[in-house]
């Protein structure tokens, strides 16, 4: 009796694709994690780039002009308020008599650093009134408020404290013009200000101060009925 030999097939193993699509899975992590740390840097690189300023992102302009547009501001705001006195140039106590000067500040690179722009700087107008009755300065600075928004100024602050202080601040053009005004109840003292954008001044000497203590502001006087 004959045995039939019946031939083994091999079992064929199946493909390996478990094994491929985990590679895939982690070449891919692999890949995401080194380009989210390159987008950072190339996104902060960018920002820094953008934010960061020199002279040259500044307009040219002399001080004696950014003074004049200040006091302009200054002016504007003085007769919406309804003072009735004539306010003339120059400093008095701080905090205590009246006051009309111009002065400047730096201008700074942004970013990261407070790194100054050389020959930049940026003009402000400030001026105070003693002996301001509540009466006044509480409806002088509703009154301005108004008048400010109406003319597309942005009202960022407006305070009306329980002591009975009083307090408006203001910009345009991107935060980079600014006004602001205060009463002190306790004082009857008021003060206000306007600064301008930036700016470069075209008739700056190395090692020059930057303006502004050398210039007379105009007087301010009360709106005209």
């Amino acid at each position: 009796m004959s045995q039939e030999n019946t031939p083994t097939v091999p079992a064929v193993s199946p493909a390996p694709t478990r094994t491929r699509t985990a590679a895939r899975a982690v070449g891919f992590g692999c890949a995401v994690l080194l380009a989210v740390p390159l987008l950072l840097l190339l996104a902060f690189v960018v920002w820094i780039a953008v934010v960061t300023k020199d002279a040259s992102d500044f307009p040219r302009a002399a001080p004696e002009a950014m003074a004049s547009r200040a006091a302009e501001r200054s002016q504007e705001a003085y007769g919406v308020l309804g003072f009735t006195r004539t306010l003339g140039p120059g400093a008095g106590q701080p905090g205590v008599s009246a006051e009309n000067t111009f002065g400047s500040d730096a201008c700074y690179r942004g970013g990261l650093t407070d790194e100054e722009v050389d020959g930049a700087y940026r003009m402000h107008h400030s001026w105070a009134l003693d002996h301001v009755p509540a009466g006044q300065a509480r409806a002088g600075l509703r009154r301005l408020r108004d008048h400010l928004e109406d003319s597309g100024w942005d009202i960022t602050s407006y305070r009306e404290d329980v002591s009975g202080d009083r307090a408006l601040k203001a910009s345009r053009s991107e935060g980079e013009e600014r006004m602001w005004f205060k009463w002190s109840a306790d004082r009857g003292y008021f003060t206000g200000g306007a600064s301008m954008a930036c700016a470069v001044d075209p008739g700056r000497g190395d090692g020059d101060d930057r303006p502004g203590d050398d210039l007379t502001p105009p007087d301010l006087h009360p709106s005209t009925p």
